[in-house]
């Protein structure tokens, strides 16, 4: 029987609101509820400083806690080839902070075709900004998005970090468009996230998580205690992780909570939820 890697993300703790949730807390909180380890959000560290990035590095490992993963945002589609070239160095920095604080994987993103609006409205009435901006095609948007992915892999490379793409709305909002990328860019060091929640606007979710499976290191598990933020779905986690332990995974899974209870309870209910979970995938295995 496989053992389950579960951990959390930050993101579980705080949704983007005005006042960040300190990462240290949430380490304290991962270690006494016998997490395996935290993904930490970049937006969610409160300096870039090496002295403040050490000092989280030594309390996870003194509290037990691995840092398995620092997920990042950028977009590489952009008709402005210098916006592009910054988000190509902001990753490569991002590369050199996750090097330093011994955290072996990025979440790296293509970007979308964002329309304006409020994040999640305008995200569920563009279908996941799917659709190109005027002038331009998703060809342009494939293009952009592997040679930003390119211009990386080197780096990932030479630091020992892994690149690994989510299925985050754009161009992976479907798990052909996550493909297609994975397959042009062709290199060992990038590789693919499941979120359990964002294959929303596939007809077959299940369909799209088998297709992805070969390709995962690391899987998010969406929950929703007390409903979710923006929408609530009834995922069967047990059929996902039969489909991620049948294509070979082994990495971490990471808690996304994001529903409206407060997470010192909601956390507590989404890890017995994925242990059960898990323990039922195996059974039939």
């Amino acid at each position: 029987m496989k053992h389950l890697r579960l951990g959390t993300s930050t993101y579980s703790y705080w949704h983007f609101t005005e006042e960040k949730v300190p990462l240290e807390f949430i380490i304290d909180q991962a270690h006494e509820l016998g997490l395996a380890g935290v993904e930490l959000l970049h937006v969610q560290l409160e300096s870039e400083d090496n002295g403040y990035l050490q000092k989280l590095k030594r309390h996870a490992f003194q509290r037990g806690v691995a840092l398995y993963n620092l997920s990042i945002h950028q977009t590489f589609i952009s008709g402005d080839a210098a916006e592009r070239q910054r988000n190509v160095d902001h990753t490569l920095h991002c590369i050199d902070l996750a090097h330093e604080m011994g955290i072996a994987s990025i979440r790296v993103n293509s970007g979308s075709w964002r329309r304006e609006g409020k994040f999640f409205e305008s995200l569920m009435d563009a279908k996941g900004w799917v659709e190109p901006w005027d002038g331009y095609s998703n060809e342009d948007g494939f293009k952009w998005v592997i040679d930003g992915l390119n211009a990386c892999v080197e780096h990932a490379e030479r630091r020992g970090v892994m690149l690994l793409l989510e299925n985050h709305w754009g161009l992976t909002t479907t798990a052909d468009g996550m493909i297609r990328i994975i397959d042009a860019v062709d290199s060992p060091w990038l590789r693919a996230i499941l979120d359990m929640g964002n294959f929303y606007f596939e007809e077959d979710m299940i369909a799209a998580v088998t297709k992805i499976a070969p390709y995962v290191d690391l899987a998010h598990a969406k929950t929703y205690p007390g409903g979710g933020l923006v929408y609530t779905l009834d995922l069967d986690y047990a059929r996902i992780f039969r489909i991620l332990l049948d294509a070979g995974f082994s990495g971490y899974v990471s808690i996304e909570m994001e529903g409206h209870e407060a997470a010192e309870t909601a956390v507590p209910k989404s890890i017995a939820l994925l242990q059960k979970a898990w323990a039922a995938a195996q059974e039939g295995a």
